[in-house]
């Protein structure tokens, strides 16, 4: 127990780290967008802290504003997920009957497409917007919270416990309350960790094939993606989003970690 207190409490560090930057960053009061071609792939300096890309841009700003695209709008596609799997698979589990089946189908249908499939259809509807991207992300995330949702609520169902409360004719928001959610709230909560951390990857690797930020967009993925060709010139500035990238879905798995027996 002791031990996943400490993972979880690096987790956490990572997280409030990388929050602080994104928050923080604007106070370095460089436009992230503003070019300066005289300027480009410059090391660390006093004037630009991280160095510059290959149009002359603040990395610091532009990380900065990365972090509050990608980081923030990762944690936005997994709570809808989150929020639309779990009240599904909780009114799976409660109605039954053609309801459940319906849910189910659908659920299946979905699965049935590849994840990265599935967003880069969404986000054809309106190229280089990033709503119709998370909601893509979202849209690919939600079934895993529906399946554990609506599969630990049959089982609590089944339970003695529950058998008899029904019998006295408490209703759906009683064992709602009571009953379902102190069981699915602690695994739905460690899924969501998990889906903001697939949702920060899955956004970074679709803007390798040109799906979802589009420069000068300030994105992680996009910006790997622009500095790719110059990586010997200046192998910091490439390596910088990747790091950031790394150590948000790191706090993530650790905040979301469980103790080993």
């Amino acid at each position: 127990m002791i031990r996943l207190r400490k993972k979880r409490l690096l987790g956490a560090g990572l997280l409030a780290a990388v929050a602080g930057f994104a928050l923080l960053g604007p106070l370095h009061g460089i436009d992230p967008l503003r070019q300066d071609l005289s300027a480009a792939l410059q090391p660390p300096g006093a004037a630009h802290p991280l160095g510059t890309d290959h149009l002359g841009r603040d990395l610091l700003a532009r990380l900065a504003a990365g972090a509050r695209l990608s980081f923030g709008f990762a944690l936005l596609a997994a709570l809808v997920s989150a929020g639309t799997g779990t009240l599904l698979g909780l009114l799976a589990a409660l109605r039954g009957g053609w309801a459940e089946r319906l849910l189910l189908g659908l659920a299946d249908a979905v699965q049935a497409l590849p994840a990265l499939l599935l967003v880069v259809l969404v986000t054809a509807f309106a190229p280089g917007e990033f709503l119709p991207l998370y909601l893509g992300v979202a849209l690919a995330l939600w079934v895993d919270f529906f399946r554990i949702a609506r599969n630990t609520a049959a089982s609590v169902l089944a339970r003695p416990q529950v058998e008899a409360a029904r019998l006295l004719g408490f209703g759906p928001g009683h064992l709602l309350r009571r009953h379902l959610w102190p069981e699915v709230a602690p695994l739905v909560a460690t899924l969501f960790a998990f889906a903001a951390g697939t949702a920060v990857t899955t956004v970074a690797a679709l803007a390798f094939i040109g799906v979802g930020a589009r420069p000068p967009v300030p994105e992680w993925g996009s910006m790997m993606t622009e500095l790719l060709p110059y990586y010997a010139e200046a192998p910091l500035a490439l390596l910088l989003p990747a790091l950031l990238i790394f150590l948000t879905v790191l706090g993530l798995h650790l905040l979301a970690g469980r103790e080993r027996g």
